[in-house]
């Protein structure tokens, strides 16, 4: 175990409703949701004005809608959120280059691998809560967020040294007072310790981690099994000796959506299957990776869930070779009934990719059958297809095709000339934006027609200008 309290955990504050009410000056201070607005959406970001009434992340959406029916309910912009997030883990990496994300929110540092190391063994934890808060001022001033940040000699430590921070804050655990803080709480707060563990601790009257401390490592082997009770056991006691390790190694990468309604129509669902496809392709080369095996994920409407795989000679990224496998195992499963949820994966990740000459083959193919197929040039439009493949425009929703423009609550969008906005909510043929920016007041409320030739979606607007 360190003597210096070196290891660093940082966790932005109700990160996605945080970057939220920042961008949108009329929500600060307000509770605000995140996550997804159909009947089977789960919350992902609850703000701290929100949780005042109950309401937390991964509870059902419906559920929090009867908790805080008041509340602003938006889609999340992941485009923002990871944007925000390269921003604060590049300050993180001028402080060491050990830093291991766990989430887009959150990660560790090791300070004595970066350039305060020689200087902190001998100043100490004076020069380590100067570095955290210093940290915390950075964050503020480069994306005008709030996180909280824990330090001590272990990574568990520091991270229920954050938690302990939470809001806004900042806790130190220095090396002797492990025990004063690990004996105060329950079991729950060691990690591995989900519910069932948990609830097998309670039944044997160990509901505190003092009471697991105390405990011969031989019972609680005994009664969690050898890995999982000795693991438990060293946690207790205050003994974590796992690094800061800076890359890790994705073993998959991999999409699925969650249907409002079931999907129904073969067509509907092989167009959502490309779509998914295609999304899994581009983050597949976004992460400079190949992979050999294509995994379809199908659940359906009596909630069974059943996987598909196939698995190619070489890595691939080529989009019609992943989308061609993937309806292929569709094409393997019973669709009667319903599906609400299809997902592509692909495994088996490579750092190159080989001259595909499958893929070569599989176009030249499709291009044969594609100019036997082609419509007479002079064919009405409209006999065109809904869903054009992968990278075409998405024509349709699993309730059919669209008539009008869609518009979500939270969406970025712009008038020609009001400007910047977003969308407040939508119905009924008409859609209201409020009118502001991350730099601005509150800004006002217009209501327009759905298909207003004046109104389209924009870019997000930076947090900080």
């Amino acid at each position: 175990m360190r003597a210096v309290p070196t290891i660093l955990h940082l966790d932005m504050d109700a990160f996605f409703a945080s970057v939220e009410q920042a961008s949108k000056p009329s929500l600060r201070g307000k509770p605000v949701i995140v996550g997804g607005l159909g009947a089977r959406g789960v919350v992902s970001t609850a703000s701290y004005e929100a949780r005042r009434f109950g309401v937390h992340s991964a509870m059902a959406m419906a559920h929090a809608r009867r908790l805080a029916p008041n509340a602003a309910y938006l889609i999340p912009r992941f485009e923002v959120y990871r944007r925000v997030s390269d921003e604060v883990m590049a300050l993180l990496r001028e402080l060491s280059p050990l830093v291991e994300p766990l989430s887009l929110d959150e990660a560790f540092v090791d300070l004595a691998a970066g350039p305060y190391g020689p200087a902190l063994e001998t100043e100490g934890a004076e020069l380590a809560r100067a570095l955290g808060e210093d940290l915390r001022a950075d964050i503020e001033r480069k994306v005008g967020l709030t996180g909280s940040v824990g330090l001590s000699t272990t990574k568990f430590l520091a991270k229920i040294a954050s938690e302990q921070a939470k809001p806004d804050g900042l806790v130190m655990i220095e090396a002797g007072r492990e025990r004063e803080v690990l004996d105060a709480l329950p079991v729950r707060a060691l990690p591995g310790v989900g519910p069932a563990t948990e609830e097998t601790l309670r039944r044997a009257g160990l509901p505190m981690i003092s009471d697991v401390a105390a405990l011969p490592q031989e019972e609680l082997v005994h009664l969690l099994g050898r890995a999982h009770g000795a693991g438990v056991h060293e946690l207790a006691l205050g003994h974590d000796e796992r690094p800061v390790v800076a890359e890790r190694d994705a073993k998959s990468v991999s999409v699925e959506d969650t249907f409002e309604v079931d999907l129904l129509d073969r067509d509907h669902i092989v167009g959502e299957l490309e779509r998914l496809a295609d999304r899994c392709v581009r983050r597949l080369r976004a992460a400079g990776r190949s992979g050999r095996t294509v995994v379809v994920k199908i659940r359906r409407f009596d909630f069974s869930t059943l996987t598909r795989s196939e698995t190619l000679p070489a890595p691939t990224d080529d989009p019609l070779v992943i989308a061609q496998m993937a309806r292929r195992l569709l094409d393997s499963v019973e669709l009667l009934g319903g599906i609400r949820l299809l997902g592509v994966g692909v495994t088996g990740l490579a750092d190159w990719t080989q001259e595909d000459l499958f893929a070569q083959a599989l176009r030249e193919g499709m291009q044969e059958e594609d100019d036997a197929a082609a419509p007479d040039a002079s064919e009405d439009s409209e006999h065109e297809p809904a869903y054009g493949g992968p990278g075409a425009p998405r024509a349709f929703n699993p309730g059919g095709e669209l008539s009008q423009r869609r518009w979500a609550p939270g969406q970025d969008v712009e008038h020609t000339e009001l400007g910047h906005g977003w969308v407040q909510g939508s119905g009924v043929g008409r859609v209201t934006v409020r009118f502001e920016t991350p730099g601005s007041g509150v800004g006002r409320v217009r209501t327009f027609p759905v298909d207003d030739a004046a109104l389209t979606p924009a870019a997000p607007l930076p947090l900080v200008q």
